[in-house]
């Protein structure tokens, strides 16, 4: 969605056969790692069943693979996601882009909340919601459920500069 990337190298190849791509491949060997260490609880449990609490053979070269094999990938895992955070590129007007385009839909429960009959005016914005978006989806055309709702009597009361503020729908993410 070209919103954020993971840190890429100038001489950095993103795809062999398409050359405009930045594959997130740290963030796929990340990926890789943890799928390596979710797919190791099967064999100590497979060892358990077999077993009976019974040491054998077949336990012990199995515990030397199933106990330290998931603490080094997850330590690489956990190595390649702090090299990812620490360099990840964010760009700012695609994400704002991106919020403007979807934030009157985000709005509508905000603007549902600001009173007046529940059930006639959830009817209302279903039916300019779904309007607005056949516009967006067929047609290509921006966003216009806000002009929709405030063109519609039955949202006079509602104070849109007040809904469509961003900030509203971040919750406590920066003070975190």
């Amino acid at each position: 969605m070209k919103q954020i990337e993971e840190p890429f190298e100038a001489d950095q190849v993103g795809s062999s056969a398409m050359a405009y791509k930045r594959n997130p491949m740290r963030c796929e060997r990340a990926t890789g790692l943890a799928r390596f260490v979710i797919s190791l609880v099967t064999s100590p449990l497979q060892t358990a069943a077999e077993q009976w609490f019974e040491r054998t053979l077949d336990d012990s070269s199995n515990k030397r693979l199933a106990i330290p094999e998931p603490f080094l990938a997850i330590d690489g895992c956990l190595l390649i996601v702090i090299d990812v955070a620490r360099g990840m590129e964010v760009y700012p007007r695609t994400v704002e882009a991106a919020v403007t385009a979807e934030l009157p839909f985000m709005a509508t429960e905000e603007i549902l909340l600001a009173g007046g009959d529940r059930q006639e005016l959830h009817e209302l914005i279903r039916q300019h919601s779904q309007a607005a978006a056949r516009a967006v989806k067929m047609a290509g055309q921006p966003n216009d459920l806000i002009s929709r709702l405030q063109k519609d009597p039955a949202f006079s009361h509602v104070r849109f500069e007040e809904v469509l503020d961003p900030g509203r729908f971040i919750g406590r993410a920066p003070s975190r």
